[in-house]
C-alpha cells in the first residue's frame, strides 16, 4: 500500500512558496521537527515527532510533503516518507516523487489515516 494522500487545488491564486513555509509553520507550532527544500519538481517538507506515533513505525519515517504546480492550479502530496538526513543539501531534484512515499505495512497505516484525518485537513483549510 502506497501511503499518500494527493490535495488538488485550483483557482487559489496562491503563492507556493508562501503556503509551503505556512504548512511548515504549522507543523513547528505542533511540535513537530521540520526541513525543507525548494527543488524544481516543487517544494518538499519533512516533518518528525517523537512520542506514540513515531513508536509505532520505524524511526527514520517522517510526512513529506511536496507542493508543486501553479498559483491557481496546484497539489499538495502528503504521505509517509524515509526521513532524509540534511534534506537542505540533498540532490533533492534527483529524488523521484515514488522514493518519496514509501510503501507501508499495517503499523504505518494508523499513521496514514492520522494523515488524512489531520494534516489534509489543516492544509486545505491554510490554503482557503
Amino acid at each position: 500500500m502506497a501511503a499518500e494522500k494527493t490535495l488538488r487545488f485550483q483557482g487559489k491564486g496562491r503563492d507556493l512558496d508562501q503556503l509551503s513555509q505556512q504548512i511548515e509553520q504549522q507543523l513547528l507550532a505542533e511540535g513537530y521537527k521540520t526541513q525543507s527544500k525548494k527543488a524544481p519538481l516543487g517544494n518538499i517538507l519533512q516533518a518528525t515527532k517523537a512520542g506514540l506515533a513515531r513508536d509505532l513505525i520505524a524511526a527514520d519515517r517522517a510526512f513529506t510533503i511536496m507542493v508543486s504546480g501553479q498559483p491557481n492550479d496546484f497539489t499538495v502530496h502528503i504521505g509517509i516518507g524515509k526521513w532524509v538526513q540534511n534534506l537542505a543539501v540533498t540532490a533533492v531534484e534527483t529524488i523521484a516523487l515514488s522514493w518519496l512515499f514509501l510503501p507501508v505495512d499495517v503499523p504505518e497505516m494508523l499513521w496514514t489515516v492520522h494523515v488524512e484525518n489531520g494534516l489534509a485537513k489543516e492544509i486545505a483549510r491554510i490554503v482557503g
